[in-house]
């Protein structure tokens, strides 16, 4: 088994030209091009996709393997994936050369190999460069083709990619080589697998939802800060999310992205009373760069999410989260609460947030009054989204829904029943304080 740990872009054609130049500032073993086939298998109900198993067998060079990818963790675009790869004759599946212990318990590995079939596959010219970087070998893979379904209409999508793989070293070499690739243009950091793509097209390819920004779900005992980390990834994942349906030409999963900034802004706010804020000095930097340009009615998707901005503020967060960049800022009695309850400390700092609205709202006031106060509204309906996850959903739901429908009514400046609906918040009762704690 390895371990693959590699950064995925999508490429325009201007940054595919411009990439043999940029990588010459790097001593790098050049490969020549390389006709690569993938054929991903899959059952009819879809029985690996649901224990997040992907099963392919690649063809190269006259060669074959079959590769299992078992679950792994994405952060922004850094994939982390166990994988299994196994040298076979030919192009026909082979599932007792893989290791017994990678198959869930009770599978019957015969029958599993009857009822898979070719789900989609991926064809493409790939071309690689090895570079050392710091103290890391990292290969740099070129991949252009399509990414085409075997049945579900044959459809397909041009596959244009750059994946940086970490060979040797460390991920924070592959993170800072990520970076200095950026300032070339036009590529976009995804967390969207070939396989993820693939899958889609199968399904026909069928449109995808806008998704609300939910209330965050903590793991039980979770430390302060894994519940910091919890809440950037939901945010950042709800970034991407909605990045791929602007993208593909809908124009409200704009604010979606917007909602996903302003929910990294608030959890840094939330926590920085234990994270220096030097700590957080670049990644603040980079999305005060990048809300400007997201906020202008006049946005392109495709010219921004392939802008070097865009690129440096999801690297930014992702190398963050990745390298845990906060620690080498924090002294012993800073680390000491960061490893404390999280459910302690979301009580208070849900107590705080109620405190704050309470003395906002505290009374009637007109037009400009209200929506003076509705940034401040919006900040702590996030706080709440992220706080609130160690309660029932019968018991928090109540509460935050009354002050969405305060931020509702500011937002359309229906007069005639904002007050009541900042009376019916403000009487909402503090369910961290008598609620059943998971």
């Amino acid at each position: 088994m390895t371990v693959e740990i590699e950064l995925k872009f999508m490429a325009t054609p201007e940054a595919i030209a411009a990439l043999p130049e940029r990588l010459t500032s790097w001593p790098s073993q050049h490969y020549a091009p390389q006709t690569l086939t993938n054929i991903y298998f899959e059952t009819a109900d879809n029985r690996l996709r649901q224990h997040d198993m992907g099963l392919r067998i690649r063809g190269y060079d006259g060669r074959y393997e079959m590769t299992m990818k078992t679950g792994g963790k994405i952060v922004g675009g850094l994939h982390q994936r166990p994988e299994y790869n196994v040298d076979i004759d030919s192009d026909k599946l082979d599932l007792a050369r893989f290791p017994t212990d990678i198959w869930p318990e009770g599978w019957d590995i015969a029958e599993l190999q009857t009822a898979l079939t070719p789900l989609f596959r991926t064809d493409f010219t790939r071309e690689k460069w090895v570079i050392t970087y710091g103290e890391s070998e990292i290969e740099l893979a070129l991949d252009q083709g399509a990414i085409s379904s075997t049945h579900a209409g044959k459809l397909s999508e041009p596959l244009s990619e750059i994946e940086l793989e970490l060979k040797q070293g460390n991920q924070a070499d592959l993170l800072a080589l990520a970076a200095e690739l950026a300032p070339i243009g036009g590529l976009r950091q995804s967390n969207l697998s070939k396989a993820a793509r693939g899958y889609h097209l199968a399904q026909g390819n069928p449109p995808r939802e806008l998704r609300p920004l939910l209330v965050l779900q903590p793991a039980p005992k979770s430390t302060v800060e894994q519940g910091m980390v919890a809440g950037l990834e939901m945010a950042l994942d709800h970034w991407q999310y909605h990045e791929e349906l602007w993208l593909r030409g809908e124009p409200a999963a704009k604010a979606m992205i917007g909602e996903a900034l302003a929910m990294i802004r608030q959890t840094l706010a939330i926590f920085g009373g234990l994270v220096p804020r030097k700590a957080s000095t670049d990644l603040r930097a980079s999305l005060t760069a990048l809300e400007p340009q997201l906020e202008s009615k006049n946005v392109n998707a495709e010219q921004l999410c392939y802008s070097v901005d865009y690129l440096k503020s999801k690297l930014a967060l992702t190398s963050w989260l990745v390298t845990a960049g906060w620690r080498p800022f924090m002294d012993a009695k800073a680390q000491a609460k960061f490893d404390g309850s999280f459910k302690r400390f979301c009580d208070i700092m849900l107590s705080r947030s109620a405190a704050d609205l309470k003395e906002a709202f505290s009374q009637n006031m007109d037009d400009d009054g209200y929506v003076a106060q509705l940034p401040r509204l919006n900040r702590q309906i996030i706080a709440f989204q992220l706080l609130s996850g160690f309660y029932p959903q019968s018991e928090w739901h109540p509460y935050i829904d009354a002050w969405f429908g305060l931020q509702l009514a500011i937002k359309e400046r229906q007069g005639h029943w904002r007050d009541t609906a900042r009376k019916e918040a403000l009487a909402q009762a503090a369910f961290w304080l008598n609620g059943a704690v998971r």
